[in-house]
């Protein structure tokens, strides 16, 4: 017994056979999104623009404060990878359950830094009671970043603290909303000084290190990593791989990063397992 064609059928049959004569779509690559603090911009541009970056795939990224990206995490953005400034914002996040088990790492170290346009004459010693009202002139501004949120503003509070010069400063301080925002009104010529990070001043010839604040006036500046829970994926925990090893190593050195103080507190895990 034949079965006889229909319209309907063979209507089936030639859409078939365009769909096997049309070239396979091809596969879409993959994009890991990282969140990263401000800081971090010229040295990790520059690795994502390398070779073994771009075999991941696309990546993306946002930069501004830890403070504004954990809130933003925790709010549903779409990040995969989060590198923040400080512990306290990642925490912030672990707490909440939005970091992949077993992908928090310390990543990197840094210095803070008094900084001068580049012309500027003034020399200082960052001393206890250094005179830094004097310094900043009559009417001149201390650029840091916001000291209740930013890390490098509340890195800064601290130090300036420790040295017994806040009180009197307190008044005399533009409060940026990154430390890039801070590094920008020096740079600008805006403020006479500003208190940004090691690598800020290595990534900007316009202004000059004028001395560095010691280590003890200080909590340990320490940028940790994580892989996102939300954006979990096999590049992403590859990109987080890349970031620790010895050739983003060699890049974030370039910039004036250093390894991450070892007294610090020991993550979660410092491999990424799955």
């Amino acid at each position: 017994m034949t079965m006889r064609s229909t319209p309907v059928s063979r209507l089936r049959a030639a859409v078939l056979a365009l769909i096997l004569l049309l070239p396979a779509a091809p596969l879409r690559a993959a994009e890991v999104l990282v969140f990263a603090a401000a800081s971090l911009k010229p040295a990790l541009d520059a690795i994502v623009a390398g070779p073994e970056a771009q075999a991941i795939g696309t990546i993306k990224v946002s930069y501004a404060a830890s403070s504004q990206l954990a809130r933003q995490i925790e709010h549903g953005a779409p990040a995969a990878l989060f590198i923040s400034a400080d512990q306290e914002w990642m925490d912030y996040l672990e707490t909440r359950g939005a970091i992949a088990p077993g992908t928090r790492a310390n990543l990197l170290g840094n210095a803070l830094v008094l900084v001068a346009p580049a012309a500027s004459r003034t020399q200082l010693a960052l001393a206890p009671g250094v005179d830094l009202v004097g310094a900043l002139g009559a009417d001149g501004r201390l650029a840091i970043g916001e000291p209740n949120s930013v890390p490098a503003g509340k890195y800064a509070k601290a130090a300036l603290t420790s040295l017994g010069v806040w009180d009197s400063l307190s008044r005399r301080v533009v409060a940026a909303e990154s430390v890039r925002a801070a590094l920008a009104f020096v740079v600008r010529g805006e403020a006479p000084l500003g208190v940004v990070y090691r690598s800020d001043a290595v990534s900007e010839p316009a202004v000059r290190v004028v001395d560095t604040f010691a280590a003890s006036t200080h909590a340990p500046i320490v940028y940790p990593l994580a892989v996102l829970a939300a954006g979990d994926s096999e590049p992403a925990r590859a990109f987080a791989a890349l970031l620790r090893g010895p050739v983003a190593g060699a890049v974030f050195g370039r910039y004036g990063f250093g390894a991450p103080d070892p007294q610090t507190a020991t993550p979660v895990a410092t491999q990424a397992t799955r």
